[in-house]
C-alpha cells in the first residue's frame, strides 16, 4: 500500500509529539539518558536482525519501529541538551549521502555496485570530521566476527584484496595446517592465535564469495537450536533424560530431526 509523502510526514510528526509528551508527563522516559538507553538499543538491533533472519515481515515493521523510538528518544534528549535535534540528525545523513553519493546528485560516472563501494570508502576518508583512516569507521565494540568482515571489506574498496578469489582457499588451507599444528603441540595461546588467523580467512573466503558469514554461521545456529530441540522433546516423549543415551541413540533421533526440515 502506497501513502503520500504528506501522509508519512504527517504519522512521523505523530510519534515525534508522542515522544515530547512522554518525556515530559511519564517518570520512567524522564529519567533516561543516552547512557541508559545504549544497552536496550543494542538490544533492539539484534531483536531487528533475528526478525530480518525469520524473514517475518509483521515482525521486522514492529523492530523498526523499536529501532526508530530510540533515534527520536536520542534526538529528544540532544534538543534539551541544545546540542542537536532530530531535523539535525536528517540534514546530516542527508548531506552525507549526497556528498557520497557523486553519480547520483553529481557528474560521476560508475560501471557497477563495486564503483560505488570503493568511491564511498574513499570519500569517507576525505570528509572533514569523517574518518581519518580506511579502518577507523568499524566499532572497536562491534562483534569480531562482523567485524573482521567489515574491515576485509573497507581494505578491499581501497584495492587490498586477492587478485582472484580462488587464491583465499591456499590461504585457508595455511592457516588450519598451522592450527593443527599449536593443536597438537597442546600450546593453548599459539592455538587461540592461529584459531583467529584461521577464521578470518574463512570469514575472507566467505566475503569473496558473495556470502555473509555471520548470516551464514546464524542460519546453522537456528539449524541446531531446532535440532537439538526435537532431540529433547523426543527424548521427554520417551521418559529418558539425555544423560543416560548413548551417542548413537542421540545421533538416531538427530537424523530424524533432519528429515522432520
Amino acid at each position: 500500500m502506497l501513502i503520500t509523502k504528506q501522509e508519512k510526514l504527517a504519522q512521523l510528526s505523530r510519534l515525534l509529539d508522542i515522544m515530547d509528551e512522554l518525556r515530559v508527563k511519564c517518570p520512567w522516559d524522564r529519567e533516561q539518558t543516552t547512557e541508559s538507553l545504549r544497552p536496550m538499543t543494542i538490544e533492539e538491533t539484534y531483536e531487528l536482525s533475528d526478525a530480518i533472519l525469520h524473514d517475518d515481515a509483521s515482525h521486522v515493521c514492529k523492530e523498526l519501529g523499536d529501532i526508530l523510538l530510540h533515534i527520536v528518544f536520542y534526538a529528544r534528549i540532544g534538543e534539551e541538551q541544545q546540542a542537536f535535534t532530530i531535523g539535525d540528525v536528517a540534514d546530516k545523513l542527508c548531506d552525507k549521502l549526497i556528498y557520497r553519493h557523486p553519480h547520483v546528485f553529481g557528474g560521476a560516472e560508475v560501471a557497477h555496485a563495486g564503483e560505488v563501494v570503493k568511491n564511498w570508502e574513499q570519500l569517507k576518508t576525505k570528509e572533514k570530521e569523517g574518518n581519518k583512516t580506511v579502518l577507523s569507521g568499524v566499532p572497536e565494540g562491534m562483534p569480531s566476527l562482523i567485524k573482521a568482515y567489515r574491515m576485509q571489506d573497507k581494505a578491499r574498496a581501497v584495492g587490498f584484496d586477492w587478485e582472484r578469489r580462488e587464491q583465499v582457499w591456499d590461504k585457508v588451507r595455511e592457516e588450519l595446517a598451522e592450527l593443527e599444528t599449536e593443536m597438537e603441540r597442546n600450546d593453548a595461546d599459539k592455538a587461540e592465535q592461529e584459531l583467529g588467523d584461521f577464521l578470518f580467512s574463512v570469514v575472507n573466503a566467505a566475503r569473496l564469495y558473495g556470502l555473509n558469514p555471520d548470516t551464514a554461521l546464524e542460519r546453522t545456529n537456528m539449524k541446531f537450536r531446532k535440532r537439538f530441540g526435537f532431540l529433547e522433546q523426543q527424548t521427554i516423549k520417551q521418559g529418558r533424560s539425555l544423560k543416560d543415551m548413548t551417542l548413537d541413540e542421540m545421533n538416531a533421533i538427530w537424523e530424524e530431526a533432519k528429515k522432520e526440515e
